[in-house]
């Protein structure tokens, strides 16, 4: 795998965790949202990943050096919970039904935290890949001159 490749690797990567992050964060902001525009209570998301293949923006000038190989990764898609929600017992609650139990959507903020820890870890490791391969390419570029 050359050099260039390698950054479009973890470009990807950095593109896919920034997008499970966004997914995350939507999920702990609406953690409490009983009513949503399509009725109910918020139903929880969660992201799939998958591979995909990868090139280079260089890949017409290298393209002899480049690893037609090369797999980063996507998100093939945003899964929404269609699980029955949790009912609290909440008798004032405008959304209330008519024993007082409101629907609730099945967010453990505690839980989403963790994974976007995750993902920020996630993503600082692909930001020190490519600036791994940015300071060997700067080197290989001096030991030239």
């Amino acid at each position: 795998m050359s050099l260039f490749s390698t950054i479009s690797v973890s470009a990807s990567g950095m593109t896919a965790q920034r997008q499970r992050a966004e997914v995350l964060v939507e999920n702990i902001a609406n953690a409490d949202t009983t009513r949503t525009a399509g009725g109910g209570p918020y139903r929880r998301q969660d992201v799939v990943f998958q591979a995909q293949q990868v090139s280079s923006p260089f890949s017409s000038v290298f393209e002899s050096q480049l690893d037609p190989q090369a797999t980063g990764v996507a998100i093939s898609q945003v899964v929404v919970d269609q699980s029955e929600p949790e009912r609290r017992y909440l008798p004032g609650h405008p959304d209330a039904d008519k024993d007082g139990y409101v629907a609730v959507p099945k967010v453990n903020p505690a839980e989403d935290m963790v994974d976007l820890l995750g993902a920020s870890r996630a993503y600082q490791a692909n930001v020190s890949a490519i600036s791994a391969v940015k300071d060997m390419i700067q080197r290989s570029i001096d030991l030239f001159r």
